[in-house]
């Protein structure tokens, strides 16, 4: 009878041990976010792009899932059509963005960056109001904006002042108060794709530092801690460092490697290449703004399915016709990762912040998001790489 009831307790341990092992990744990551304090950990911050839904103003036709759909092989090898694993969702549905968020939230990601537009009011917003903010679990995973204000090449700027108060009071009405808004120091992440832009946009310097003390003020009779203000290393201005200084720049990221490094090789660039030069790029201007400066880690880089069929893929035109990362997988971004995490954990305690290219940038090439072949290897990445607090 005795040696019974110890094969049973091994046996009980045995299943206890399987049991627990397979409950530590999501506990590792579920740790990390509530019992650690922000100063000891890395924060991940996703760039999302919300352009997966249909559109309900009828002249805005993107078709951004055809366009993945339709996507062909452009030179041997290439790994076009990318099949999503979850299907073409609609992503202002509150079910399909409660699974986005599940699958974040237990990998580590804490916060889903929107890429924000104003087009003389919301544009492309249904993805955040529709589907992340009537998602049951939303609250798992935080939302920040980066407002892509980009001044396409020969048209006019397309928000002036009295435009930039309207979107401000909206944003600081509508969002800032939210409680799943990230905050940064207490205060709402915001980020300007295109300060270089923003300057235009607003007229000068000085005007521009007006706008933004304006936006500061609204944030604050919101009830929050205030504006964090945080810039894409993307068309910046001359003179950057003075014109962060002007207008308060808290800090300094990256929207995608090929923003800051030249893709060398057409039709395809070596991905841990790619890497090297991004990050050695960093190393050399981290100092250059006077404020934190967040790595960026990128899956990858493929807007081929962008070229319309009939357009040839040559290299000879601008932006689709790039060459993309040969080599992404999720092993190299492993590596990628690693490589950030390691210098983000150089930054300020509680600005210990890397941004991940990209959850959905499907038609780029970017994506966190299962596919058919990697299934969700990108993200047992990022929980991997980022479960553990920095000691």
């Amino acid at each position: 009878m005795s040696i019974h009831i110890d094969r049973v307790a091994r046996l009980r341990r045995a299943f206890f041990r399987i049991l627990l092992t397979g409950l530590f990744s999501a506990a590792l990551v579920a740790t990390q976010s509530v019992a650690t304090p922000p100063e000891h950990r890395i924060q991940v911050a996703a760039y999302y792009f919300p352009n997966w839904h249909e559109e309900t103003q009828p002249e805005v036709n993107h078709g951004e899932w055809e366009a993945l759909k339709n996507a062909r092989a452009r030179f041997p090898g290439q790994p076009q059509p990318v099949v999503p694993l979850w299907g073409y969702q609609d992503e202002a549905d509150p079910a399909v963005m409660a699974q986005k968020i599940e699958a974040a939230a237990s990998h580590g990601i804490d916060v889903f960056l929107f890429d924000w537009y104003w087009r003389g009011g919301p544009f492309l917003e249904r993805a955040l109001n529709e589907g992340y903010l009537k998602a049951p679990n939303h609250e798992r995973v935080k939302f920040a904006l980066m407002w892509d204000n980009q001044i396409a090449d020969g048209s006019p700027a397309p928000i002036d002042r009295k435009g930039f108060e309207q979107m401000t009071d909206h944003i600081t009405r509508d969002l800032f108060p939210r409680d799943s808004f990230w905050t940064v120091d207490g205060r709402c992440y915001f980020s300007i794709y295109t300060l270089g832009d923003f300057v235009k946009e607003m007229g000068s310097v000085q005007s521009a530092k007006s706008a933004i003390e304006s936006f500061r003020a609204k944030a604050m009779a919101a009830g929050r801690k205030g504006l964090y203000l945080n810039v894409v290393d993307y068309k910046l201005p001359e003179d950057a460092r003075s014109v962060f200084q002007s207008l308060g720049v808290d800090s300094i990221t990256s929207y995608v490697w090929v923003h800051k490094i030249k893709l060398k090789d057409f039709p395809k660039t070596d991905y841990n290449w790619a890497a090297s030069a991004y990050f050695s790029y960093w190393d050399a201007h981290k100092d250059d703004y006077g404020v934190p400066y967040f790595p960026n880690a990128t899956s990858g880089w493929d807007p081929t399915p962008r070229i319309p069929a009939s357009v040839p893929y040559d290299g000879k035109t601008p932006y689709p016709n790039t060459p993309v990362l040969w080599g992404s997988s999720p092993q190299n971004f492993t590596s990628a990762l690693k490589q950030a995490r390691q210098r983000t954990a150089e930054l300020p305690p509680g600005q210990r912040i890397v941004t991940i290219y990209a959850w959905n940038e499907w038609t780029e090439g970017g994506h966190l998001e299962p596919d058919t072949v990697h299934k969700m290897a990108y993200l047992d990445a990022i929980r991997d790489v980022f479960g553990l607090p920095i000691h």
